[in-house]
C-alpha cells in the first residue's frame, strides 16, 4: 500500500495461498493476467492507482469477496466479474466509466458513485488534469493522509474538499495529513455579523512552504438567506485568523456551493459569510472610497491626510425600517445603514476624513427635524453607543448627512423622538446579531430509544419536520428563543431518561451543542432509563439550557443570561414505551450464544467491548442484513443466519454481528470497517455512536500516557491553539 509501484511481476500469480492483497495508492497502469491465479484471494484492493482496465482473468478468483477498484482511471470493466460466486462488495467509485455492463450495474453490492455514467466523451481540452497526466486520488472516509510528489496531483476527500497540487508545487515527496474538526468557539473567533458556513479543515505539516500555490476547494452551506454579504475562506496562522482572496461558485447539477482559494502554506481553514468589505490604499495625495453595498455611503480622504500610505476597510450593514419597527416597537424610529470603518494604522489621520451617510428611510432634507437626528459612535465591539451629534458639524443635503472625523470606528445615523439613544441603539445592535430558533426532539418510529435533537432557525422548521416525518415522531417544536452565532447550549434528559455519561460531548450529564445558524445543530443519540420498563412506559423530558456566553456578547445581554431562571430555554416530552420481551428471559448475556470475550481494536486507537457490541446489536433492527453484506458476509451466509434463527430477529442480529466480530477480532482495521459498513447501510446514527466510543477510548489512553509522563510535548502550533 501507498508506494510507487508502476507494475507487478508475472510471478505474482504463484502466491497460491495468498488471501489478502493490498495495492492501493500506487502508480499501477495495468495488471498481468497472472493475477487471476490467486484462487484463495478473498480481498483485493487496487484503489488509488492509474488503471485504465482490468484483465478478464479476475473472473477466476472464485474465493474473492471484496474487490476495491475506486479512484482509478477505468473506462471499462469485464462483465465476467458478475459471475464471482462469493463477491459481496465491488467498489468502482470515482473512475471514468461512461457505461457499465448491465450484469454488473444490477448487482446490489456494486458502488458506482463518482463516474460519468451516460455522459458523452469530452473534447481533448475538456479534462485539464487528464491532459496533463496528473495523478488523481479519491480518498475514502477512513483515510487521513496522502502523498504529493513533484509531478503534482489532484486529490478529492470523501467530504467533498478538493486539492490541486500543480507540477513542481512540492520539490520533494511529501506526506499530507488532514482532518475535519467541529468548530470550537474557544479558538474559532467569529467577528461581529460573521456567519460560519463550514467545519474546520486542518492540513499538516503546518508551515511547509510550497513552490507554487496549492488550490483548495471547500464546499460550504448555502447562504441563500444571507443578502448583501460575501463568502471568504479564513485561515488560522496559529496566532490569528485572516481572510484569503476567495472565488465562489455553485455547481450546476448538484447545486452545491464551493469556495476556491490558493495558498503557499498549510494550516487551518474554514468558510464564513461576512459583511461585504471594500478597501483601498490611502496615499498622501488622498483618495475616495465607496461602499459597493450602498453607493450612497462615501468616505473622502483629502490630500495630506497621512504621511505614509495606509490600508482602509469599509463595511456596511443595511437596516430596514421594518427591522427597526419590529425591534423598537416604534414606527417613527428610523436608522441609516450601519457603517464600520477600520485601518491598519494606530495613528489618527492628520486631516479630517469626510464621511457621507444616507438619511434614514423616509427622511429628506425637506422634512428633516434636526432635533430628532442623532449621530452615534460605537466602539469596535459594539458594547457602547455614544451620541456625538453635538461634537461634530453635521451638514445636510436633500438625501445625505455629511460629517468629519479623524479616527475610525462604527457610525450610525438615527431619527427618533427618543432621548436616550445610546441604550436603544445597543439593544437594536444586539438583536441584529441574534437568530430566532426552535428546538425539536423526535424519536425514531422503529426505535423510540433513538432520539434526534436539533436547534433549527425559525424559517427552516417546517421543511426540516417535513423531511423527517416519515422516520420520526415527536412533540411540536418548542417556542421560539433567540441565540447568538457561536453560542453554547446544553440538552439535559430528565424524569427517568438517561444517556451515556462517558460521551466526549457530555458535560455534567448534559449534551453540549454550539449554535451555528447555517450548520446542522443536530445530534442523534441512544437513550435509556433506570426505570423498569417491563411493567410501564417512561414519560420523561429533555430540557435545553444556555451554556457559555460568547465573549463578544454585550455586557447587558450577558448579565440577563445569568441565574437559574434565565438559563432555561425549552422543555420537550420524551416517552419510552413499555418494553416487550426480547433478548430472551435470562438465557445469558448473549441470548444463548457463547463466544469468548471480545475486544475489537486496541487501547491506543480505541476499542469496542462485548458490551458495546451488544448495544450496537440492539439498534440494528431490520437493517441487519444490509449491514452484514457491507461487512463482507456473503448472501449465502446471511441466508443461513436467517434460516437458523428464523422467527427471532434478535438472534439473527446477534449471530451475524458476533460471528463477524469473532472472525475479524485480529484485524487491526475491523472497527473502521464496522463504521464504514454502518454508513454504507444508511445507519449514520450507529456509525456516530461507534466513533464516539472509539474517541473516548483514545482520550482515556492519552490521559493514561500523560499521567505516566510518556506523551511527547505538543507542537508549537497546537500549543498556540490551546492558548488562544
Amino acid at each position: 500500500m501507498k508506494n510507487q509501484l508502476k507494475d507487478l511481476p508475472q510471478s505474482i500469480g504463484e502466491l497460491a495461498v495468498l488471501q489478502d492483497l493490498y495495492l492501493s495508492e500506487n502508480a499501477l497502469e495495468f495488471l498481468p493476467e497472472e493475477v487471476g491465479n490467486l484462487h484463495n484471494c478473498t480481498e483485493l484492493d487496487l484503489s488509488g492507482n492509474r488503471l485504465l482496465s482490468i484483465p478478464d482473468s479476475l473472473a477466476n478468483l472464485k474465493s474473492l469477496r471484496r474487490l476495491h477498484l475506486h479512484s482509478n482511471l477505468l473506462v471499462t470493466v469485464p462483465a465476467s466479474l458478475a459471475s464471482l460466486p462469493n463477491l459481496s462488495r465491488l467498489d468502482l467509485q470515482n473512475n471514468c466509466l461512461r457505461a457499465v455492463p448491465p450484469e454488473i450495474q444490477t448487482l446490489p453490492f456494486v458502488h458506482l458513485r463518482g463516474n460519468p455514467l451516460g455522459e458523452t466523451e469530452p473534447s481533448p481540452q475538456a479534462d485539464e488534469y487528464s491532459a496533463r497526466g496528473l495523478r488523481r486520488l479519491f480518498l475514502a472516509s477512513g483515510e487521513d493522509s496522502f502523498s504529493v510528489t513533484s509531478e503534482g496531483c489532484k486529490v478529492v476527500l470523501a467530504c467533498g474538499i478538493h486539492f490541486y497540487f500543480p507540477p513542481g508545487a512540492a520539490s520533494d515527496p511529501l506526506r499530507i495529513y488532514f482532518r475535519t474538526l467541529a468548530p470550537d468557539p474557544q479558538w474559532v473567533k467569529l467577528r461581529h455579523h460573521d456567519v460560519l458556513l463550514s467545519g474546520v479543515l486542518e492540513l499538516q505539516p503546518h508551515g511547509v512552504k510550497f513552490q507554487q500555490e496549492v488550490q483548495i476547494r471547500m464546499p460550504y452551506a448555502s447562504p441563500q438567506t444571507l443578502h448583501q454579504r460575501e463568502v471568504v475562506v479564513r485561515t488560522f496562522s496559529g496566532q490569528s485568523w485572516s481572510d484569503l482572496r476567495t472565488r465562489v461558485e455553485q455547481k450546476r447539477k448538484s447545486k452545491k456551493h464551493v469556495a476556491h482559494c490558493s495558498v503557499l502554506h498549510f494550516s487551518w481553514f474554514l468558510v464564513v459569510s461576512r459583511l461585504v468589505q471594500n478597501e483601498c490604499k490611502v496615499p498622501t495625495e488622498g483618495t475616495l472610497l465607496f461602499s459597493s453595498v450602498d453607493p450612497n455611503v462615501k468616505v473622502t480622504f483629502p490630500p495630506g491626510v497621512t504621511e505614509e500610505t495606509r490600508s482602509v476597510k469599509l463595511q456596511v450593514l443595511p437596516v430596514s425600517a421594518e427591522e427597526m419597527e419590529e425591534i423598537t416597537a416604534d414606527a417613527g424610529c428610523r436608522a441609516s445603514p450601519l457603517l464600520c470603518l477600520s485601518q491598519d494604522s494606530l495613528m489618527d489621520f492628520l486631516r479630517p476624513v469626510r464621511i457621507q451617510l444616507p438619511l434614514p428611510p423616509g427622511v429628506t432634507g425637506l422634512n428633516l427635524d434636526r432635533s430628532r437626528l442623532h449621530l452615534l459612535h460605537g466602539d469596535p465591539e459594539g458594547q457602547t453607543w455614544d451620541d456625538i451629534t453635538s461634537q461634530v458639524v453635521l451638514e445636510f443635503t436633500h438625501l445625505y448627512a455629511v460629517f468629519e472625523v479623524t479616527h475610525f470606528s462604527w457610525y450610525w445615523l438615527w431619527y427618533t423622538t427618543k432621548t436616550y439613544i445610546g441604550g436603544i441603539a445597543k439593544k437594536v445592535y444586539e438583536r441584529l446579531r441574534m437568530y430566532q430558533v426552535n428546538f425539536i426532539a423526535l424519536q425514531r418510529k422503529k426505535d423510540p430509544e433513538q432520539v434526534l435533537l436539533q436547534c433549527v432557525p425559525k424559517h427552516k422548521v417546517d421543511p426540516v419536520l417535513k423531511k423527517l416525518q416519515d422516520r420520526y415522531r415527536g412533540p411540536e417544536p418548542s417556542d421560539m428563543v433567540e441565540m447568538f452565532e457561536g453560542e453554547q447550549f446544553f440538552a439535559a434528559f430528565e424524569r427517568g431518561i438517561s444517556i451515556d455519561m462517558d460521551r466526549p460531548d457530555c458535560v455534567d450529564g448534559r449534551l453540549s451543542f454550539i449554535f451555528y445558524s447555517h450548520l446542522k445543530n443536530m445530534k442523534e443519540i441512544y437513550v435509556t432509563s433506570p426505570v423498569d420498563r417491563k411493567g410501564q412506559a417512561v414519560k420523561g423530558q429533555v430540557s435545553f439550557y444556555r451554556g457559555a456566553i460568547p465573549e463578544s456578547i454585550p455586557e447587558d445581554a450577558s448579565r440577563r443570561r445569568k441565574g437559574p431562571d434565565s438559563l432555561w430555554l425549552a422543555t420537550l416530552p420524551i416517552k419510552l414505551p413499555r418494553l416487550k420481551p426480547r433478548w430472551g428471559e435470562n438465557p445469558g448475556p448473549l441470548n444463548g450464544f457463547s463466544f469468548p470475550p471480545l475486544n475489537l481494536g486496541n487501547a491506543e486507537t480505541g476499542y469496542l467491548t462485548q458490551a458495546n457490541l451488544l448495544s450496537i446489536a440492539r439498534r440494528m433492527g431490520a437493517d441487519w442484513q444490509t449491514i452484514g453484506l457491507n461487512l463482507g458476509l456473503t448472501y449465502q451466509q446471511i441466508e443461513r443466519i436467517g434460516y437458523n434463527n428464523r422467527e427471532d430477529l434478535d438472534k439473527q442480529i446477534l449471530d451475524m454481528l458476533f460471528s463477524w466480530a469473532q472472525q475479524n477480532s485480529e484485524d487491526p482495521d475491523c472497527v473502521s470497517k464496522l463504521i464504514t459498513a454502518m454508513k454504507e447501510s444508511g445507519r449514520q446514527d450507529i456509525a456516530d455512536e461507534v466513533e464516539t466510543i472509539i474517541e473516548l477510548g483514545r482520550q482515556k489512553y492519552r490521559e493514561s500516557i500523560r499521567r505516566v509522563g510518556l506523551e511527547q510535548e505538543s507542537s508549537t502550533e497546537d500549543s498556540a491553539i490551546a492558548m488562544v
